[in-house]
């Protein structure tokens, strides 16, 4: 791809590529990653995906004492201590040149800017398998809707080869972007957490009324929209906020909703300390498995149709 068609030049900022993803949209998938999410989820299992910037990340386990990083920082951020490689990171400009010398890959970057005729020539390799599995490319992140230019371009990229799109999102974005997005957009996988707007802030940093209008909004469109509920013991777990969930779900225009339950782990503690970032699980915990009979059973009783999982 030349980078001819203007589509193709919006460079946006990616975190990952996950191949074969079978939990975020229908079929076989690509899950494509964007960096920058509005919310900070205190159980968020992408911690990578929240900041908007390039980020460095070390596993102090991986390092192996060489210090080529050292020697490759041109800012001399890197220095060499007994617990492993400590960053300045008022002299870091995050250039990336030290994890291309690092042989045990124990730094590395976050974040890569990436062209939309690069990420359609990875999706591209895997069209045999969406072919076979009805499957296609996911957007997510962090939250995709932060980079609407970007996010756009790869939608209409995708529309153009008739490959099915899906968007993971929390719904926090200016309502114009979302119905722009929507109308390039086959599938949704779209983020709940809890229905009292104080408890959200609480958890997640942002009160949820713009979540929830916007969620009214796609809803009106016909949209294909798969509800997504992480269930955190401690958080969100209790029967009032199911039954409040259930009902504002129900309510929604279009046909009944699917909705998954995600149980909680705490799986993503080593990306916090990669990042040299706390991750103070508090109270939260993973909910036992009655308990996730208990909220599915809710929403089923709803007329939903809920499933644990996916």
């Amino acid at each position: 791809m030349t980078g001819s068609d203007p589509q193709l030049r919006p460079a946006g900022l990616i975190f990952d590529i996950k191949r074969y993803a079978i939990n975020d949209g229908p079929g076989i998938r690509l899950t494509v990653f964007l960096k920058g999410c509005p919310l900070a989820c205190r159980w968020c299992h992408n911690p990578e995906g929240i900041s908007s910037a390039v980020q460095k990340m070390f596993s102090a386990d991986r390092c192996i004492g060489c210090g080529a990083c050292v020697d490759a920082c041109p800012e001399n951020a890197c220095t060499l201590t007994p617990a492993g490689i400590d960053t300045d990171a008022t002299r870091c400009t995050r250039c990336g040149r030290c994890t291309d010398v690092c042989p045990s890959r124990a730094t590395e970057m976050s974040g890569q800017v990436t062209r939309v005729g690069t990420v359609m020539g990875w999706i591209e390799k895997e069209r045999i398998l969406f072919d076979q599995s009805g499957g296609g490319v996911t957007f997510s992140g962090g939250e995709p809707l932060m980079q609407p230019d970007f996010l756009i371009a790869l939608l209409d990229a995708c529309g153009r080869r008739r490959i099915h799109r899906t968007v993971d999102t929390t719904g926090l974005a200016d309502s114009d972007t979302l119905l722009a997005v929507a109308a390039r957009t086959d599938h949704f996988l779209y983020d709940l957490k809890l229905m009292d707007s104080r408890r959200h802030r609480r958890w997640t940093g942002v009160g949820n009324e713009i979540i929830l209008t916007n969620l009214t909004a796609l809803a009106a469109t016909g949209a294909s929209i798969n509800i997504r509920l992480p269930l955190i013991s401690g958080v969100n777990d209790d029967v009032e906020n199911a039954e409040q969930t259930a009902a504002f779900v129900s309510g929604l225009s279009g046909d009944k909703k699917r909705v998954s339950i995600l149980p909680y782990h705490a799986i993503a503690a080593s990306k916090y300390k990669k990042l040299g970032t706390a991750f103070d699980t508090g109270k939260m915990a993973v909910p036992d498995e009655d308990k996730v009979v208990q909220i599915v059973a809710i929403f089923a009783d709803a007329g939903l149709d809920a499933v644990a999982g996916g």
